[in-house]
């Protein structure tokens, strides 16, 4: 048997670095660990938490990326962590002890939304921990699910949030002609275990999600209280139709808000009235002089 060699890879984000295996180590699963007691299934990921300077661990297919605390840079340290997960695993470590569990069957079931040209299917289970929106089949490269929906060509675009695929068609197909055929095809992709993004694209997902954290530190009052009432009057009924509603910016001197509109709400013939006759009217009453209008961006 060849021996096991990794290759080590940055990543967008400077705390997390990629270490490239040169076999497959879990049979296309990945797990994430944030301490040692998560990692209690798997030998790899408790080696690791006994260095005082990872934070988190991310095990997948070919790679195990870990998240260091800032008391060290990587360049430091990255090789003795490569030779130390080399040794592991030529050594015979076990990478994760597999934790047999009942398979729970995947039921899908199709909404409307308030935009005719968008239907959305609800499944029984989590999809993704971050909203990812697809324009094209060039665009979808990152998610294995919005790739295979492309193929229909009948699909315009895929929006995808949470526990739900909202799908925009084109006009050359009804509705009532294509639902069950979607809706059954989603069903079967995940029951079958498939991933819906693949492994880089949730370590990027994860990055992405920590950088927003940090912007919206640097915003000003004004603008994280717009955001605070999004996120809490807003977005749940926006996302109940399928869609998405994203702070952009604020501008103290016109008092101009705009958002970015995604999914079920992007285009919809409905988002002027709403955006006017609900967002708007919300901000204006809630922030009492500070929002005098809001303008849609779409996604």
């Amino acid at each position: 048997m060849s021996k096991i060699t990794i290759t080590i890879k940055p990543t967008s984000n400077s705390k997390i670095i990629k270490f490239e295996t040169s076999e497959f180590i879990t049979e296309h699963k990945s797990y994430e660990f944030a301490n040692i007691d998560e990692a209690a299934n798997s030998p790899l990921a408790q080696q690791l938490f006994h260095l005082p300077f990872v934070k988190t661990v991310y095990i997948s297919g070919n790679f195990i990326a870990v998240e260091r605390f800032d008391i060290v840079e990587w360049e430091d340290v990255q090789d003795d962590v490569s030779q130390h997960l080399t040794t592991f695993l030529n050594n015979g470590g076990a990478v994760v002890t597999e934790v047999q569990s009942k398979r729970v069957p995947v039921t899908v079931y199709s909404e409307s939304t308030p935009n005719p040209a968008v239907l959305k299917f609800v499944a029984n289970k989590p999809l993704v921990q971050h909203l990812v929106e697809f324009a094209s089949i060039d665009e979808a490269k990152a998610s294995p699910l919005a790739t295979r929906l492309f193929h229909f060509p009948f699909v315009k675009s895929v929006f995808i949030d949470e526990n739900y695929v909202s799908v925009t068609k084109f006009d050359i197909a009804e509705w009532d002609e294509i639902t069950m055929e979607l809706r059954e095809f989603i069903r079967t992709f995940l029951e079958e275990g498939n991933p819906v993004l693949s492994e880089d694209a949730q370590l990027e997902s994860k990055a992405d999600n920590k950088n927003k954290v940090e912007r919206f530190e640097e915003l000003d009052d004004t603008s994280k209280a717009i955001v605070h009432i999004l996120d809490e009057y807003i977005k749940p009924a926006v996302a109940s139709d399928g869609g998405h509603i994203q702070f952009d910016s604020y501008d103290p001197d016109t008092k101009n808000v705009k958002v970015i509109l995604q999914g079920a709400c992007s285009g919809c013939p409905s988002s002027t009235f709403t955006l006017k006759n609900g967002i708007e009217n919300m901000l204006k009453q809630m922030l009492n002089g500070q929002v005098e209008s809001v303008e849609a961006i779409n996604g």
